[in-house]
């Protein structure tokens, strides 16, 4: 495929326009590959309560589309309406964040086809926190943001610990610091082969 029209080669002789075409598509196509390359899907995994939406917002609200099923409450069908979204953001080239507790590696799958068929690097973030504290920070919010306790209890319950055998290009940690901030660490050597 020419990228440039021939008013760009009119004075170039047969074999050189030809030869520059060349040379323009093969550097449009790494351009490309490195637009592809830099499209990233972010999953967070965690408990209500655990920080996700802050941790988006201090580290990639400038940089990524964010989809949240707490925002398609009144949605008669979140989980296909976040999937859409996700591939429009996807196919226009767009980084995402799933920020929802995603607790099992059933409700993670069809995330990461979708990424991974979009040719995005797929990242899981696991907040690792305890229940108590999510139970204490989420009595602090109010309105539709507070879930009911029997929430926490119930993602507690199922939630699984993601492996990279699930199509994870990266995995880290994220902990709330005792600075209320973040901490992020690489995923632990041992948890790799799970």
């Amino acid at each position: 495929m020419d990228l440039y029209p021939d008013r760009f080669r009119l004075h170039l002789p047969r074999y050189f326009a030809a030869a520059q075409t060349a040379w323009c598509c093969r550097r449009c196509r790494c351009a490309l590959d490195r637009i592809q390359e830099a499209i990233e899907l972010i999953i967070f995994i965690g408990l209500q309560g655990a920080g996700k939406s802050t941790f988006y917002r201090t580290h990639f609200a400038a940089t990524h589309v964010h989809i949240s099923k707490d925002k398609l409450r009144n949605n008669k069908h979140p989980e296909r309406r976040q999937r859409q979204l996700l591939q429009q953001a996807l196919a226009q080239g767009q980084s995402v964040v799933v920020d929802n507790t995603n607790p099992t590696a059933t409700d993670r799958e069809p995330l990461i086809q979708i990424g991974h068929s979009f040719g995005a690097t797929v990242t899981g973030y696991y907040f690792e926190s305890n229940v108590s504290d999510c139970l204490q920070r989420n009595s602090l919010r109010v309105g539709i943001a507070r879930v009911p306790d029997i929430a926490l209890y119930a993602t507690i319950k199922k939630l699984e610990r993601p492996a990279y055998g699930e199509g994870f290009d990266h995995l880290y940690y994220v902990r709330i610091a005792p600075s209320n901030g973040f901490e992020v660490s690489e995923w632990a050597a041992e948890d790799r082969h799970e």
